[in-house]
């Protein structure tokens, strides 16, 4: 007699994403495993005395979305945050502003998230003055969506020791007035470091700021605080019907707080974080790499991954470009890293069988990291490596078989282009000039050409919302006739999000399918994807997230 199955989700239209079953109508679970997926009378043998049903209703179940580059700590952070996701005009802007001061009477910083880079207008440019205007006697600080730039108050300003201006390194900048003083506009970490540190959050930005340690040691109420900020994250991404995080920020201290929660029973998603190398490290710093990645190796919480920033943001200059911007004709960027740097880097963390995965959006910083892995393969020879490029918004014709012949996979994110999922064409299609926008997100370029190609949000820095991700992907729209045509279909969108996201961590015999033997990762929907409009695929929404085998979010 079969063994009998904890839990059976029948009438179901699955997507298995497996080609040798397709579809099934059934799946059977124990142990945290998958044991049967096929016919309801097939996999209804597996029911016991103790077996739970759950009944879809006929609605999809999908394996669990992979989330394959977020910032789990700092968006769990910013779920408090005042959120300005289609706040436009100075008159809407002052109104969120001040409703949300006054709900917080003795927050030392009030910070915001989601400001476009057009929030005011699309030719004027947010200073310390218009929000001087809104909010004159309390520090306050608002960012950009990408992450990338935040503007700032005086008397945030003054509060950071930012007013008159400051000494960074490449590619940050606090950019200044022609009254010698700072006009309220910092652009890259460095320059708006300071006062994230002032607001109580700079442990949660560690991670991103200096890949090190706190520095003292939390205290145990500090610790139990930073715990809380990451189950808030965890249990937002459940919601959405995330079963695995490829984190794309991080240190020490964000694998023993989910160490923690692993041991109080509390782990939603199965997690992986890397060790963050900045360019004032030497390759020998890539030893704490190798020793988070050999004490963190099970299936619920791993390390193995070093990522990397190569450069910016289109938005505001601080890409790299290989030609100038179309709207800065003098102007193609700087660099976070040398070449000569990366390369050591590169190396090294290869030789150690370290996964890389480098933040490049502009088509030069693309370019320095191919040259980077290159390198890496002539001198330590190539293996299965998967090293990762993250973005890549803008690339060369030249650039594109480089992929596929080195074996990297293209990280991108379905919410970024301009006019996905509500943001605005302006400013980034004129930064990046009608010239290059046939290579711009070009995902189907990239998949045509042989490059694996991989789905994620960036959240916080977009939506979570892996559904919102795969409709964005669906109904990818031209900006200009002549350009190609860079949409997905619904099951490749699909396996961006699954089968390549299990791929993209050395995992595919265990997850991103729905089939025996594989873990017991699925989300039942609240209705059929294959039968829904694509305009209409946000409207599905998931109803039960399943993580080995156990409930992780029940709507």
């Amino acid at each position: 007699m079969p063994q009998t199955a904890d839990l059976i989700v029948e009438n179901a239209s699955i997507l298995t994403m497996d080609p040798d079953t397709p579809h099934a109508a059934a799946i059977a679970i124990k142990g945290g495993e998958i044991m049967a997926v096929g016919d309801r009378a097939t996999v209804l043998e597996r029911k016991g005395q103790g077996t739970r049903i759950i009944d879809a209703g006929g609605a999809s179940v999908v394996p669990g979305f992979i989330e394959a580059h977020m910032h789990l700590f700092g968006g769990g952070a910013e779920l408090d945050h005042l959120q300005l996701a289609g706040v436009h005009g100075f008159d809407a802007l002052a109104k969120a502003v001040r409703d949300y001061a006054a709900g917080r009477p003795d927050k030392k910083i009030l910070q915001a998230q989601g400001a476009d880079y057009t929030i005011l207008s699309d030719t004027e440019r947010v200073t310390r003055h218009h929000l001087d205007r809104i909010l004159p006697d309390r520090p306050f600080m608002m960012s950009a969506p990408d992450h990338h730039t935040v503007w700032a108050n005086t008397r945030a300003l003054e509060l950071g020791g930012l007013l008159h201006g400051k000494q960074l390194g490449p590619g940050n900048e606090i950019v200044m007035d022609a009254d010698g003083l700072a006009a309220g506009e910092l652009r890259e970490g460095e320059a708006f470091g300071p006062l994230i540190d002032l607001t109580g959050e700079g442990r949660v930005r560690l991670g991103l700021a200096t890949g090190g340690e706190p520095d003292p040691k939390p205290t145990p109420e500090e610790q139990a605080s930073d715990r809380a900020i990451m189950r808030r994250g965890l249990e937002w991404c459940a919601r959405h019907g995330i079963t695995s995080i490829q984190n794309m920020d991080g240190n020490l201290h964000q694998l023993e707080l989910l160490s923690e929660i692993e041991a109080e029973g509390g782990l939603l998603c199965r997690v992986q974080i890397p060790f963050h190398y900045k360019n004032f490290m030497t390759p020998d710093a890539l030893e704490k790499a190798s020793l988070m990645a050999e004490r963190y190796r099970s299936e619920w919480l791993s390390s193995g991954m070093v990522k990397v920033f190569m450069d910016g943001v289109l938005d505001s200059w601080t890409a790299v470009m290989v030609e100038p911007y179309a709207d800065r004709p003098d102007w193609v960027g700087e660099p976070l890293f040398t070449q000569e740097q990366f390369n050591a880097a590169a190396i090294e963390a290869d030789r150690r069988g370290l996964q890389i995965a480098v933040h490049a959006i502009g088509d030069g910083a693309v370019r320095s990291v191919l040259d980077g892995y290159e390198a890496a393969q002539k001198k330590n020879g190539r293996r299965d490596s998967r090293h990762r490029i993250e973005h890549i918004e803008v690339i060369t014709e030249a650039d594109i078989p480089r992929l596929a012949k080195l074996g990297v996979l293209a990280s991108m994110q379905p919410p970024h282009p301009p006019g996905s999922m509500g943001l605005p064409l302006e400013p980034t299609v004129s930064r990046i000039g009608r010239k290059r926008w046939p290579l711009a997100y070009a995902w189907r370029t990239l998949k045509n050409a042989g490059a694996r190609v991989v789905f994620a949000s960036d959240w916080p820095v977009s939506p979570i919302d892996p559904i919102a991700g795969i409709q964005a992907a669906v109904t990818r729209k031209r900006w200009a006739e002549t350009d190609p045509d860079q949409s997905f279909s619904l099951h490749e969108a699909l396996a961006g999000y699954t089968v390549e996201g299990a791929y993209a961590e050395f995992r595919e015999d265990r997850k991103g399918r729905l089939r025996p033997g594989y873990l017991a990762d699925l989300l039942i929907l609240s209705g059929d994807l294959e039968e829904t409009d694509p305009e209409e695929l946000h409207t599905v929404r998931p109803v039960t997230t399943i993580c080995g085998g156990k409930v992780t979010y029940q709507a």
